[in-house]
C-alpha cells in the first residue's frame, strides 16, 4: 500500500493476510501425521486420503513442503466469481463474499494455483471484481452521511483501503453539520 504516512492508519495487506490465515480451510492430506497441539487449537489426526480442517497458515505450510492438496473454499471457483463479478457489475449493492475473500484468494493463489481451478481466469475476475467494488466505493464515499456509514458486505480489504480517508472525511463532515447550527444562533435580524 503505497499511503503517505499520515495516512497509514490501518493494518497493511500483508497483516490482514496473517489475520487470515487463522482461518480453517479443508485439504487432503498426503502424510499421516498425529493429532497436534498449536496455541490456536489441536488439528488433526491427518491421515491420506481423509479430508481435515486446519488453518490456512499450517495448509500453506504443509502445501509448500508438498504435504497436502488444498481443497478451494466453494466461492473459489471460476463459476462463483464469474456469477458475482455479473451481480457487482449489474447490481449498486455489494455482492455477498465471506469478509476475508480478497487475502484468502491472494494467499491460495501466491501458494496453491495447482490446487485451483484456471489461477489464471480466477486473477482475472478477481481483479475485475476488485475494480468493480472500488468504484461502488467511490460512488459512496462521495454520499457520506455525517451521521453513521452503513455499507453491507465490504471484505476486510475493502475496509481497510477506506478508513483512514474515512476518518478524515467523518470528522470533517461532523465540524461542517455542527458549524452551520451554531453560527445561525449568532445572527440576529
Amino acid at each position: 500500500m503505497s499511503l503517505p504516512q499520515s495516512l497509514r492508519q490501518s493494518v497493511s495487506p500483508a497483516e490482514l493476510e496473517f489475520i487470515a490465515s487463522q482461518q480453517l480451510i479443508e485439504i487432503i492430506p498426503l502424510i499421516a501425521m498425529e493429532r497436534t497441539v498449536f496455541i490456536s487449537g489441536t488439528y488433526g489426526p491427518l491421515q491420506p486420503p481423509r479430508r481435515a480442517k486446519v488453518p490456512i497458515w499450517l495448509a500453506t505450510n504443509l502445501k509448500l513442503k508438498k504435504k497436502c492438496r488444498i481443497i478451494p473454499p466453494d466461492w473459489l471457483t471460476v463459476d462463483h466469481l464469474k456469477e458475482c463479478c455479473e451481480e457487482e457489475t449489474n447490481n449498486p449493492k455489494f455482492s455477498k463474499l465471506p469478509f476475508r475473500f480478497a487475502e484468502v484468494a491472494k494467499v491460495l493463489l501466491d501458494v496453491a494455483p495447482d490446487d485451483l481451478e484456471d489461477p489464471e481466469q480466477l486473477r482475472l475476475l478477481l481483479k475485475n471484481m476488485r475494480e468493480a467494488r472500488q468504484a461502488k466505493t467511490r460512488d459512496g464515499l462521495q454520499n457520506l452521511n455525517p451521521n453513521e456509514l452503513h455499507v453491507e458486505n465490504m471484505c476486510a480489504m475493502e475496509i481497510n483501503e477506506i478508513r483512514p480517508f474515512f476518518v478524515q472525511s467523518m470528522a470533517i463532515l461532523g465540524q461542517l453539520t455542527r458549524r452551520p447550527a451554531a453560527d445561525l444562533g449568532d445572527f440576529t435580524v
